[in-house]
């Protein structure tokens, strides 16, 4: 009969992103969904002159140390916290490539030493009018 995995067995190499808590792993999942942000980002000139709309979505595998008892915010990894970086980030500057700009969100994110991986899918709903939206989706784990 095997045994459940200690989180202390969680490595890089067994760690996969998933939509939803993991018991068994000991992680727990948070998230950010459909973000909105105005930002310069793009490589065409027109894109170079006007901000445009980004829908940022972040999920997050974040190590449980424990059930939350104290009720106090520092026990957790603070999605506000995480929302007010992703705003800096898209807000310093143009970016060329949304590529980038969502491997710096999940820099971001993994700066937490519990977020163990970070999904991060950053989409451009007014790119085409004939798509609802373009983008990119990227997965990071923690070294």
């Amino acid at each position: 009969m095997s045994t459940a995995p200690t989180v202390t067995s969680v490595t890089a190499d067994s760690l996969r992103i998933v939509r939803g808590a993991d018991a068994i792993a000991g992680t727990r999942h948070v998230f950010v969904r459909d973000l909105e942000i105005n930002t310069f980002v793009g490589v065409h000139a027109h894109e170079k002159d006007a901000p445009q709309r980004v829908i940022v979505s972040i999920d997050l595998t974040v190590l449980e140390e424990g059930k939350v008892e104290d009720d106090h915010i520092d026990e957790v990894v603070c999605y506000e916290k995480l929302i007010n970086k992703v705003k800096a980030i898209a807000a310093s500057g143009h970016y060329n490539l949304i590529e980038l700009m969502a491997e710096h969100f999940a820099e971001a994110a993994l700066g937490d030493p519990r977020v163990l991986g970070a999904r991060v899918r950053i989409e451009k709903p007014e790119a085409f009018s004939d798509a609802h939206s373009v983008g990119v989706e990227i997965e990071r784990l923690r070294k």
